[in-house]
């Protein structure tokens, strides 16, 4: 097998419920400081699940323009913006880039789907003709990693990527891959969902999945603790700037810390729900060790998945302790959505953000809301308080409706 190449990131930048830029929102993760509200966009009175974890005053019409928002709405208009934080955040030059060998990679679970939405409503409303001509490429997931693309003219490898709640490293796994086998030098990567809307909210409610805690939404995500009831919805972008390490160097990047390694397995079992072996988690950290050529007992922190649902927490669980074996009990594992809520396709994407953070401040983010142990989850979930300790290698799981899962492992940069 031929020598990877070492792949580092270089530029890092997000918008979530907790702050509009990675630093602001590392923090909050820190501190234990979500950011969950009743529904006010629309009416919500009827729904079970009253509650987001939205973005409040991030004005993305002034970061993009009118007319971006206006044409292809949310979902594009954020991707746009926090690829331009990332982009400014790595120093890379565009023009200094070969355009052929680099590209761009995002992942999204619903992508446009308020342009779809909001189309429809306008032809029952007003009829065919008063349709945008923009609703196509607005509602369509492979058009916000199009569009990043024009804007800096890369043209390797373009496509969005679907996983469901796995699609964020779905993204980031697959730059990670165009790099290592030398395809690009360059990639954008990441996850973005902007899809709040009567009818999602409602879908997703009908599958059980959301937490109905309407009277205490911040305490709503409690991920492996007893009482956990289901998820909390989220919005946001989170995307990073991936380099071969020989690219980096040769313009002195700062680097963040290094890509190691990824995986992507399939259930094969149910459409909603994870295997009752959790089989396919299992599989899916096993081969993101041997991708990392690493064992178990290296792995000095896991990012969970941990959405706060009943079926999830006790699958990861059992996943971790088939893995990692007597080891499952020294390693900790915290869940940073108990923070932001579940960004679901972007997901993943800041979680591999949130796992570098902690690599560089030798710091583990906490699980909150960690009042009532389970007994059936047994293991060191980092309750209520960040952690201090010196980290060398961060697992992070991603798992998704439809049975995907995958898995990154990532390392601080060394020499």
């Amino acid at each position: 097998m031929p020598e990877k190449n070492r792949v580092v990131v270089t530029g890092v930048g997000a918008v979530c419920s907790v702050g509009h830029d990675v630093e602001t929102i590392w923090k909050n993760v820190l501190e234990g400081r979500p950011n969950v509200s009743p529904i006010t966009s629309f009416d919500a009175s009827d729904l079970n699940t009253r509650f987001v974890a939205g973005i409040d005053g991030f004005d993305v019409a002034k970061r993009v323009g009118k007319q971006i928002v206006r044409r292809y709405g949310r979902y594009i208009s954020h991707t746009l913006a926090i690829a331009r934080d990332a982009m400014a955040d790595s120093g890379l030059d565009p023009a200094q880039v070969d355009p052929a060998r680099a590209g761009v990679i995002l992942g999204s679970a619903i992508g446009g789907v308020n342009a779809l939405l909001d189309g429809y409503d306008t032809l029952l409303a007003k009829g065919p003709r008063r349709v945008s001509p923009f609703t196509v490429p607005a509602m369509l997931i492979d058009s916000a990693p199009g569009m990043v693309a024009i804007e800096y003219g890369f043209r390797g490898k373009n496509f969005g990527v679907v996983g469901a709640c796995a699609s964020g490293n779905y993204g980031v796994g697959e730059a990670y891959n165009a790099i290592a086998r030398g395809e690009a030098d360059v990639m954008i990567t990441g996850g973005v969902e902007f899809g709040f809307h009567r009818f999602t909210v409602a879908a997703f409610d009908r599958t059980g999945a959301l937490s109905r805690r309407n009277e205490e939404p911040n305490k709503a995500s409690r991920p492996f603790e007893r009482d956990r009831d289901g998820f909390v919805l989220a919005e946001g972008a989170a995307i990073l700037v991936l380099e071969s390490l020989d690219h980096a160097r040769a313009r002195g990047a700062r680097i963040y810390g290094e890509v190691l390694g990824y995986s992507a397995t399939e259930d094969a079992y149910h459409i909603t729900a994870p295997r009752e072996d959790a089989l396919g988690a299992i599989e899916s950290m096993q081969r993101a060790l041997e991708s990392a050529g690493l064992q178990p007992e290296d792995i000095d922190y896991i990012n969970a998945h941990g959405t706060s649902t009943r079926l999830n927490d006790i699958s990861e669980t059992k996943a971790i302790k088939a893995v990692f074996g007597e080891y499952a009990y020294q390693v900790p594992i915290s869940s940073t959505k108990s923070v932001t809520g579940h960004l679901l396709g972007a997901a993943g994407a800041i979680e591999a953000i949130f796992s570098l953070l902690a690599i560089r401040d030798s710091v583990i983010p906490p699980t909150i809301n960690y009042e009532n142990p389970d007994p059936e989850l047994d293991l060191d979930y980092v309750p209520n308080q960040a952690r201090p300790k010196k980290l060398k290698y961060v697992m992070s799981n991603s798992f998704g409706f439809g049975g995907h899962n995958s898995t990154l492992i990532l390392g601080g940069y060394e020499a």
